[in-house]
């Protein structure tokens, strides 16, 4: 009943975001009287923070048509590259892209946010690089015949797309994949894998959550396996493709990170109503872009979510040296060429200081020269992977460490 409920509350808030838009447009129009009046532009803008905040979201666009080389606009196309049942390959290509440019796969999180998230990172590497990302799918429109998506496929799935890339392919995982990527290196280093990636840049990941607990971790031990079981997986209703299939839901998950930071999404809510009222559009706008993106969120299956609240939350199998892919211990000691960088932010509060380090601490053969560190002090967990800092201070040293290795 709980995906049932939210359906009907997003139908009925859907409903009432297209009226409140109406009633914002009527407010501002140039025939309404009342919108010369600070009383109708106080109205207008804050009908209008209503129906944004209120409506629907879809799965959003890259919308990446071009990037800027030496100042020039140059064309990108984006390509699916290779399918898969719960996601796929996207390359972005250029026609007159230089030979010899760093491949750079981007493994975005499958945390309830789509591969959207991570267009801020996208477009930084653009230029200098030669971009791959997965693109995972929402579990709510994967048809049952298509089977479960266990954590092992995750990682099964990074393998696959590593060989489709090629050898000398550089990774980036943002946030969640941090594991699976890194589990996903150890493997192929394990069986001399020619296609291995020649560096793993590791952001905000929960490589050891021991470190630094925060409340997403502390939610994750502090109750028993089955309450996750009982209270936070639902079925897809029949209407969709996926009917039948069990979730994690995507709406759970927004929920949870609005409510770990309710008062500052209070504050944005604020200040785009104040922007709107003072005639700023171009600073409403930009809150708009943000919460269209933030609030779109998709489903994960049951099975991963469950696996991964085990694994990485409960029982920290990675750093333990406990972690088994399909029979098969995933050992970090097998990675003795794959150049490691691990980057967190200082106000992180999903991802603690010292989580993504602990993956440079449980890989004893590969050489300290191999292995680099970046604390970014004033940047929180959004910001590792998006907006000025991320421009500024983290892409320039991510970009120098693919070069260093790159030869």
């Amino acid at each position: 009943m709980l995906y049932e409920a939210y359906e009907m509350q997003r139908s009925l808030l859907a409903g009432a975001s297209a009226m409140a838009e109406l009633g914002s447009e009527w407010m501002a129009h140039p025939a309404n009287p009342f919108a010369r009046t600070q009383l109708g532009s106080m109205m207008a803008s804050g009908l209008d923070v209503f129906a944004h905040a209120s409506a629907p979201h879809g799965k959003p666009e890259f919308g990446l048509p071009f990037t800027v080389i030496d100042g020039k606009d140059v064309a990108i196309e984006e390509k699916i590259e290779a399918r898969k049942p719960f996601g796929q390959l996207i390359h972005f290509t250029r026609p007159d892209a230089p030979k010899g440019q760093p491949k750079l796969l981007i493994v975005a999180p499958m945390s309830g946010h789509y591969a959207t998230l991570l267009r801020g990172t996208v477009e930084r590497m653009l230029p200098g690089h030669d971009i791959w990302i997965t693109d995972w799918r929402d579990a709510r429109l994967v048809p049952l015949k298509d089977g479960a998506f266990h954590l092992d496929d995750y990682v099964d799935y990074l393998i696959s797309w590593l060989e489709h890339v090629g050898p000398n392919t550089h990774v980036l995982a943002v946030c969640q994949p941090a594991v699976p990527a890194f589990a996903a290196a150890c493997l192929m280093s394990t069986h001399k894998n020619p296609a291995r990636p020649k560096t793993l840049t590791m952001m905000g990941g929960p490589i050891d959550t021991r470190e630094a607990p925060t409340e997403v971790n502390t939610v994750a031990t502090q109750r028993p396996f089955s309450w996750f079981e009982q209270n936070v997986i639902a079925t897809v209703p029949f209407y969709y493709p996926g009917g039948g299939r069990k979730v994690y839901p995507g709406f759970l998950q927004l929920t949870g990170f609005m409510a770990m930071n309710w008062g500052n999404h209070l504050v944005s809510h604020w200040q785009m109503f104040r922007h709107l009222v003072d005639g700023d559009q171009e600073g409403a706008d930009a809150t708009k872009a943000f919460y269209d993106e933030y609030r779109s969120v998709c489903d994960m299956t049951a099975e991963f979510y469950l696996e991964t609240i085990d694994t990485v939350f409960q029982r920290h199998a990675l750093p333990k040296g406990e972690m088994m892919h399909r029979g098969e211990k995933v050992d970090p000691g097998a990675i003795t060429d794959v150049a490691l960088l691990a980057i967190e932010g200082g106000r992180d509060d999903i991802s603690g200081v010292g989580q993504t380090k602990a993956a440079l601490k449980i890989t004893p053969n590969l050489p300290d020269a191999d292995k680099e560190y970046l604390l970014a002090k004033k940047v929180g967990h959004y910001g590792i992977f998006n907006g000025r800092r991320w421009r500024t201070e983290i892409a320039p040293v991510l970009e120098a460490f693919i070069q260093k290795h790159n030869g």
